[in-house]
């Protein structure tokens, strides 16, 4: 994990790390390989909880719970191509967008959960992070 994720999840309550096996078992069952910066982080901390920077709260959701809380909230059938990740501590959700294979990270709300209102926030994982920490997130 490089220097700048490192200081970003700092203040975060993290989890255990996951292990390379848990990770590898959430992209074979769901059928896509996760972002290498998220990966990164998950070797860190399996999930973590938390202000990033002196920014947004985050909740980041353990690798092993991904498939079951995204079938949870029914993803597959109001927001097809979407994999979330975590949340903000309220009404939003953080996701992987696959549709177009470069797995942007997008915010989405859980109530009204729908392709058409999703907010695309970066290009990669420790981008995500950065924009919380900056209040510069959509």
């Amino acid at each position: 994990m490089n220097r700048k994720l490192i200081e970003l999840v700092s203040r975060l309550k993290g989890n255990p790390p996951a292990t390379e096996e848990a990770i590898l078992d959430f992209e074979r069952s769901a059928g896509l390989n996760l972002p290498p910066d998220y990966r990164a982080f998950l070797r860190q901390a399996d999930g973590a909880e938390g202000f990033v920077g002196e920014g947004g709260y985050v909740i980041l959701w353990p690798v092993e719970k991904l498939l079951e809380w995204n079938e949870a909230y029914e993803v597959e059938e109001y927001a097809p191509g979407l994999v979330l990740f975590g949340s903000s501590g309220g009404g939003e959700a953080y996701a992987f967008d696959s549709r177009e294979g470069q797995m942007d990270v997008v915010a989405v709300p859980f109530v009204g959960m729908d392709l058409s209102e999703v907010a695309r926030i970066s290009m990669t994982f420790a981008e995500f992070l950065e924009a919380l920490s900056e209040g510069t997130k959509p």
